[in-house]
C-alpha cells in the first residue's frame, strides 16, 4: 500500500471517528435538555389532613397540595385500609359528630398548578355544636385510611404519592410507569353519601 492510500485510509478513519464522536455530543446534548425539560415541570404532591377551630368553627378534613414546580395531572385517588382499597366510606362518614356541612372538590382529571392546594373533603360544625374530645374521635377513626393519588406531568411522566394516616404524613413519591384513570371520583361519592344527611324535608304545600 502506497503512502498516498495510508493518508486516505487515516483520514477516512479520522472523518468515521469525528462523526461517531458528533453523534454521541449531539445525543448526549438532547439528553441533558430533555432532562431539563422534565425538570422544569416536575410535579410533587402532598396530601395533608388537618384539623382546625376559630372563633366560631371546627373543622377537618383533607388538604392536596402541589410543591413542585410543574401542573400536576390527578388521574387516580384511592381510599385504603390495611393496604387494601375500601368499598365504601360510609362507616368514617357515620363517626362525624352531627351538626355538620361538608364540602367537596373532583380531583380525578383535575389539573393542579404549582403552589396551589385543593381541599377535596371537608367537614365543618358550628363551634359550639361539637366539642374537642368528639372531633378527635372523628379525626382518629378517619386516620385508618390511606390515600393514595396517581398523577402525571404534562410530559407524561407518573408517580403514586400516599399519604399515610389520612394524610397525617406522607410516604415518598414512587415513580410509576402510567396511571390507569379512576372510573369514579372518591370525593364525589363521599359527597353522595353526605347528602340524605344534609338534606331537609320538604313541607308540603296544602
Amino acid at each position: 500500500m502506497g503512502n498516498g492510500n495510508k493518508v486516505e485510509m487515516l483520514l477516512a478513519i479520522c472523518a468515521v471517528i469525528t462523526s461517531a464522536v458528533a453523534v454521541f455530543i449531539a445525543w448526549d446534548q438532547g439528553r441533558v435538555m430533555r432532562a431539563q425539560q422534565h425538570g422544569a415541570v416536575y410535579p410533587v404532591v402532598q396530601i395533608e389532613g388537618f384539623v382546625s377551630s376559630n372563633d366560631t368553627t371546627a373543622s377537618m378534613g383533607l388538604r392536596l397540595s402541589n410543591s413542585g414546580v410543574g401542573p400536576a395531572l390527578i388521574e387516580r385517588v384511592d381510599m385504603l385500609k390495611d393496604g387494601e382499597p375500601v368499598d365504601s366510606l360510609a362507616p368514617y362518614i357515620d363517626q362525624f359528630p352531627p351538626g355538620y356541612q361538608q364540602s367537596w372538590s373532583s380531583l380525578i382529571g383535575r389539573a393542579v398548578a404549582p403552589g396551589s392546594e385543593v381541599e377535596p373533603l371537608r367537614v365543618d360544625w358550628p363551634r359550639e355544636a361539637v366539642s374537642v374530645a368528639e372531633r378527635n374521635a372523628a379525626a382518629a377513626a378517619w386516620s385508618e385510611l390511606d390515600v393514595e393519588i396517581c398523577y402525571c406531568s404534562v410530559f407524561n411522566r407518573c408517580w403514586v404519592a400516599r399519604g399515610l394516616g389520612m394524610g397525617t404524613s406522607m410516604s415518598r413519591a414512587e415513580p410509576v410507569k402510567r396511571c390507569e384513570r379512576s372510573e369514579t371520583d372518591i370525593f364525589e361519592a363521599v359527597a353522595n353519601q353526605f347528602r340524605p344527611l344534609q338534606t331537609e324535608p320538604t313541607p308540603e304545600v296544602e
